[in-house]
């Protein structure tokens, strides 16, 4: 491990790193949002039927539970760097694509290549930032990149409607082509990002870890500092396997459980909350279709500026537990009580949306902080394919069960899978606050390890390049 970056003092350039890496969550954001404001469009436009529409919508989510797994272990193996830009490539030329398509199978399988791509995104980026950020730093950057998700998401719902009301719902061609505007801004953002020294040291590339570490901290650092524990070092080429060891195997299980549990219920939200809240009285309409949508998602988004402050000072553990115990707590309100006033449960949900704002912030924290190097992105690629099975489900079933079930058992799945969440966080979430990167406590402790403070020795002016 290094102390030296684990101490380095936070810069301009971490800065820059975090809002680069952003560009994934960002994206993911919107491009999962943007098609349900684009099918207002495009199911009169194509003639889609219901199981169409469904399949648009699951293709993303799908296209994410594959590319999450399949490039966490190849990035891994190759690297972060070049992963870095390849996957946005292929998000603008995605992006572009759509924009001519006038067959469901085609748009299916675009987004389903789209889906891949962002699933990619997160263990290259957030692996990439964890793997450069001071300790003292760590938690509030990574829990950050889920903000983006957030504003991407409100943004694709203004985008939506502003199309709709200056083009009309045939310019639903211009909003699935519009994420290649963003792609292309972070493509240029991301020039000059530099590979993680940590993974160069794994990989025997210890002189070019010095070299970026020199270069982009102005500290000098020797390289046996960089390299990783020989055991880890020996079983690097296990990928998934490893993860499937002691210690790994609960940590792994722990991070796809508490986010499928957390991202179920959620994405059903997001995707049907007008749907619920017309269940309870809300008028319905495009209005609230796209401004009444991304409002929820605002409000997802604000929960999480407390979240980040107290996974810091209060630590991870404490902060996903309590959030997990009082999300269930509006769901279950509905549940027992389905003929609520509308107010009522425009409250309700908007409490449970603010309340999510704890496992928002640690869904890549905890997963970039509990494993090593050698199959840190293949961890994230776990969890976020993992999560992407209860985004599936819950967006799939939450519609049936409104019409088959009713509003008052829905709600209640929804809380029981919620508590189901609580019970993985209450026997299994580890404490690595201030922990050096990859070396939080051995499985069954809670008390985090502190990295020891070792003064850097910074490098001349001159000599950063």
């Amino acid at each position: 491990m290094s102390q030296t970056i684990d101490n380095a003092p936070y810069t301009a350039f971490h800065r820059r790193l975090a809002l680069a890496c952003s560009g994934g969550p960002l994206l993911d954001g919107y491009i999962l949002s943007i098609v349900g404001v684009a099918l207002i469009g495009m199911r009169p436009d194509l003639g889609l039927s219901t199981a169409e529409v469904s399949l648009i919508g699951a293709a993303a989510l799908v296209g994410m539970f594959v590319g999450g797994a399949l490039f966490g272990v190849l990035t891994d193996k190759i690297g972060r760097e070049v992963m870095y830009t390849a996957d946005l490539l292929v998000m603008v030329a995605c992006s572009v694509l759509s924009f001519w398509v006038d067959d469901v199978w085609a748009i299916v399988v675009l987004r389903f290549v789209l889906g891949m791509a962002v699933a990619a995104d997160y263990p290259i980026a957030t692996s990439l930032l964890a793997e450069w950020l001071p300790a003292k730093h760590r938690g509030r950057l990574l829990g950050q990149q889920i903000v983006a998700w957030y504003a991407g998401s409100v943004l694709a719902y203004v985008v939506g409607y502003l199309f709709l009301e200056l083009a009309g719902p045939g310019s639903w061609r211009w909003m699935l082509a519009s994420s290649t505007v963003l792609c292309v801004v972070f493509l240029v953002i991301r020039r000059g990002s530099p590979e993680s020294p940590r993974w160069l040291a794994a990989n025997g590339r210890v002189g070019d870890a010095v070299r970026v570490v020199e270069k982009h901290l102005g500290v000098r650092v020797d390289g046996r500092e960089l390299m990783p524990d020989p055991a880890e070092r020996a079983r690097r080429s296990s990928g998934l396997r490893l993860l499937m060891t002691p210690p790994y195997r609960r940590r792994t299980l722990f991070c796809g459980l508490f986010f499928l549990c957390q991202v179920g219920p959620l994405f059903a939200m997001l995707t049907f909350g007008p749907q619920i809240l017309s269940s309870f009285g809300m008028p319905g309409g495009t209005v609230m279709e796209t401004l009444g949508t991304g409002l929820i998602s605002l409000v997802f988004l604000l929960g999480c500026y407390p979240a980040l402050r107290l996974i810091d000072t209060k630590g991870r553990r404490p902060v996903i537990i309590w959030s997990f115990a009082l999300m269930a707590v509006p769901l279950a309100l509905l549940g027992v009580w389905p003929s609520a006033p509308a107010a009522v449960a425009l409250t309700a949900l908007c409490a449970y949306a603010f309340l999510c704002g704890g496992p928002n912030v640690l869904d890549w924290t905890y997963p970039n902080e509990l494993f090593p190097t050698e199959i840190r992105a293949t961890a994230v690629g776990v969890a976020t394919s993992v999560s992407r099975i209860g985004a599936a489900v819950g967006t799939y079933l939450l519609p049936l069960s409104l019409t088959g079930l009713g509003t008052g058992p829905t709600m209640l799945i929804a809380a029981g899978t919620t508590a189901l969440g609580l019970l993985v966080c209450v026997l299994w979430a580890e404490e690595t606050r201030g922990t050096a990167l990859g070396a939080a406590p051995a499985a069954g402790r809670t008390a985090a390890a502190k990295a020891p403070a070792v003064p850097a020795q910074r490098v001349p002016q001159t000599a950063r390049g």
